[in-house]
């Protein structure tokens, strides 16, 4: 069993910037990848970031590429994502995942363990 936890959620306007943590407990050495997603209300949730557990390979969502970034001190089993130029359609809650499994893939039904999720709301 792998334990996620997240934090960093909070209001912010437009253009502003959020740094997410997501902090691992349990058996995480049987997992391979991780990934952020949000999930605005009304809407399917939605592959944000994914990285190798190394940090050796990332992959981000065409609306996020180049205004996200995930890193992790992986010594400490926590996984971060830094969000700049935030804008509305940004809004949501945010949830880390990791999956048993490499390459980092897109595809929730994919993850093993999930964070129960903090939320994020960017007004203009």
């Amino acid at each position: 069993q792998v334990q996620l936890v997240e934090s960093g959620g909070g209001s912010v306007q437009v253009g502003g910037s959020l740094r997410l943590s997501c902090t691992a407990s349990g058996r995480v050495l049987g997992s391979y990848s991780a990934g952020w997603f949000r999930q605005a209300q009304g809407k399917e949730r939605e592959f944000v970031a994914g990285t190798s557990w190394s940090g050796a390979t990332t992959y981000y969502s065409d609306s996020t590429k180049g205004r996200f970034a995930i890193s992790g001190d992986w010594a400490k089993r926590t996984m971060f994502l830094q969000m700049n130029s935030l804008k509305p359609d940004d809004t949501g809650v945010y949830s880390c995942a990791t999956a048993q499994r490499l390459p980092p893939t897109k595809q929730a039904r994919e993850y093993d363990y999930w964070g129960q999720g903090t939320q994020v709301t960017v007004s203009s």
